[in-house]
């Protein structure tokens, strides 16, 4: 008996270490070239996991929509997607929720020698827009457009499509102008494409004063609660990273090709525009200034991309206090 209770305790002190062990794992959903995964190539390559708490684990996923089918059946548990998405999830009784990653977003592009100076030059012309009709840039831009008594709805041939499609579009002349995501942008600015406005620019001009977030780690509030100690090593970790990056051209030389780039301007450019979204505050103005975006996505998008919810919903944004 007094032998069965020993092996009862050293059973259960084996299953409280296995726990543990698990708890300090984290599953990460990361696409293959996606800035996550330059971090978590830099965190091995410069030993920041070294003495570590916690333990990572890359999940490769074939794209954003596998991510999120991931994160929600549970396969891993953190992503990288938008607060907008978090938003409409957790209005329909979903725990997910958001905490900052990056602050770069999208660009306009035209060719360098092309007439397109403001957005009314537009009118009559091809406008290719990355990420189909409720993409967040292309909405944003129709909200200015609208400040600005357009309708580009209605005035421009607009042509949807995957970013690397719309691009070589682009270059071929079979569009005028191209709305896309910032990292595909870097591919092209290098090439002579004259950025005729960034997302940032958009956002300030529709009378938004701050830099917001446009991706962010995506997880369950629950799990976030239970790990809190390992998530916010995680952050730490992955902050640490990025910085490596932007600041030793040794780290950022041993990650360059995951870039999928063997341009060595367009490398310059994608490590320049990704150091350029660090962020650097996430305080209770910046949220304020999400909710004022929110009203002109709701405006503009006519509900569908934000859903029937009048604002982002309560817990949207992850707090580590």
């Amino acid at each position: 008996m007094k032998l069965s209770g020993m092996l009862w305790v050293g059973l259960s002190l084996f299953s409280g270490l296995a726990v543990a062990e698990q708890a300090s794992k984290i599953r990460l959903g990361v696409m293959a070239g996606g800035t996550l995964a330059w971090e978590l190539a830099a965190i091995r390559n410069e030993g920041l996991l070294n003495g570590s708490s916690i333990e990572l684990e890359s999940v490769t996923t074939a794209n954003p929509q596998a991510g999120k089918v991931a994160l929600q059946a549970g396969n891993v548990d953190i992503i990288i997607s938008d607060w907008i998405w978090v938003s409409s999830m957790r209005g329909d009784g979903s725990d997910l929720t958001f905490y900052p990653y990056s602050d770069v977003s999208g660009s306009l592009l035209v060719p360098a020698n092309s007439p397109i100076k403001t957005l009314a030059d537009l009118k009559g012309k091809k406008l290719g827009v990355a990420g189909g009709e409720l993409d967040k840039n292309w909405l944003l831009l129709q909200a200015l457009a609208q400040k600005q008594g357009l309708d580009l709805n209605t005035s421009v041939e607009k042509v949807y499509g995957a970013p690397p499609l719309l691009n070589q579009q682009l270059t071929s002349g079979g569009i005028d102008a191209l709305l896309t995501y910032w990292h595909f942008a870097a591919r092209l600015q290098p090439q002579g494409y004259r950025q005729l406005l960034s997302g940032e620019e958009l956002v300030r001009q529709l009378g938004i004063n701050e830099a917001l977030p446009n991706m962010g780690y995506v997880f369950k509030a629950a799990w976030a609660e239970q790990h809190k100690s390992a998530l916010q090593t995680f952050f730490k970790l992955t902050k640490q990273a990025r910085n490596r990056l932007c600041e030793s051209d040794a780290a950022w030389q041993n990650i360059a090709a995951l870039t999928e780039t063997e341009d060595a301007q367009a490398r310059q450019q994608l490590r320049r525009s990704y150091c350029e979204g660090r962020v650097e505050q996430w305080n209770a103005g910046k949220q304020q200034a999400a909710e004022d975006l929110y009203q002109w996505l709701r405006k503009v998008g006519s509900n569908k991309l934000t859903d029937k919810n009048e604002h982002i919903s309560n817990g949207t944004f992850w707090s580590a206090d």
